[in-house]
């Protein structure tokens, strides 16, 4: 059935990121934990460089991390530590908008509308809703419709570029089949967004078990390396990191799934082709590889940490965030009462 969906509107020849002109992007992360190094070379890496052509509305996507239960200090917390990685990873708040969803109150009325518009077995057929609801006995409804939510805030901007790992393409596969919907039945209000992923890097994996993605909310925290860790824990990580036994550093991601991983975040964090960097450790083991990773890891993630722990406890990131606030909601609210109008919810 996703495959049906997909079918429904199929994707245009993909297109590098320099061959874009002139588009408006939106992205939005959850605020569930420390950013990992997978986000940062997957998707924040690419913003920085998106920013300076684009039109880029950044969110800190508060409303979508409460579909599950959430610690409110903690949540408080961690929107504005995502914040702060925001700014600290590149981008500039005079050339994005950058906000907390909950700051902007179309995101949830739109959402609403478009739940209306939505139908059960699109929603139903959410791999994430299927693989954070199982075994648990008490799910929320709002974790089963959060789809709509997410429509939500890539329509309100016009957006017309989404950057996304591929593990979320069937969300955005979602969101255009809604654009299409809500157009059709109510006449033209929405821009149908498309769908672009990073090169390379898109998709960095557990380092102990690496046929999974990397993930914030692992349980094993030698996993993941977050954004905020510190260069010792980094090296302890990545030292740690499952290998196979054949001692030779080759990228196949079928037969060798560790070392690949390990390749694949040596070239996003250094720029360096992959057969330029199995080249370069020819006939050296694991050890001297593994070492060399965590070595271009620190140096990729010094800097970041260095703005971080300016921004995280000053006036500056609150000033930042309330414009980027303000911002948001002027023109989110066009595009809202427009597609009220059309649905008639609107006296005059």
């Amino acid at each position: 059935m996703r495959t049906f969906i997909i079918l429904l509107y199929p994707r245009k020849k993909k297109r590098k990121w320099s061959e874009w002109k002139l588009k408006t992007i939106f992205s939005g992360i959850q605020p569930s934990g420390t950013l990992t190094i997978g986000n940062y070379l997957g998707a924040m890496r690419q913003f920085v460089q998106l920013q300076e052509a684009h039109h880029c509305y950044f969110c800190v996507v508060d409303q979508h991390a409460i579909t599950v239960p959430q610690d409110p200090k903690q949540l408080k917390e961690h929107s504005r530590s995502l914040a702060a990685l925001y700014i600290a990873s590149g981008l500039d708040p005079e050339k994005v908008t950058l906000f907390i969803q909950s700051e902007v109150p179309a995101h949830t009325e739109l959402g609403w509308m478009l739940q209306t518009i939505s139908y059960m077995g699109e929603l139903e057929r959410m791999t994430q809703f299927k693989d954070k609801s199982e075994g648990r006995d008490a799910v929320s409804p709002a974790l089963f419709t959060y789809p709509a939510l997410m429509a939500s805030d890539i329509l309100l901007y016009g957006t017309d570029i989404v950057p996304v790992g591929d593990d979320q393409t069937q969300h955005l596969e979602l969101t255009r089949t809604l654009a299409e919907r809500f157009n059709n039945r109510f006449g033209n209000t929405f821009v149908v967004p498309e769908i672009q992923i990073p090169e390379v890097g898109a998709r960095i994996m557990s380092l102990q078990e690496p046929t999974k993605k990397m993930s914030k909310s692992d349980e094993n925290v030698r996993g993941f390396i977050s954004m905020l860790d510190t260069p010792k824990q980094m090296e302890k990580k990545i030292k740690s990191a499952v290998t196979d036994s054949d001692g030779i550093v080759k990228f196949d991601r079928e037969n060798k799934p560790g070392v690949s991983n390990l390749l694949t975040i040596y070239a996003s964090c250094t720029g360096e082709s992959i057969e330029d960097i199995v080249a370069k450790f020819e006939g050296k083991g694991y050890g001297d590889f593994k070492g060399a990773v965590a070595k271009v890891v620190v140096e990729t993630l010094q800097p970041i940490q260095e703005r971080y722990n300016e921004l995280i406890n000053s006036q500056e990131l609150d000033d930042l965030l309330t414009k980027g606030a303000e911002k948001a909601n002027e023109r989110a609210r066009k595009t809202l009462l427009k597609a009220k109008k059309k649905m008639g919810l609107l006296r005059s």
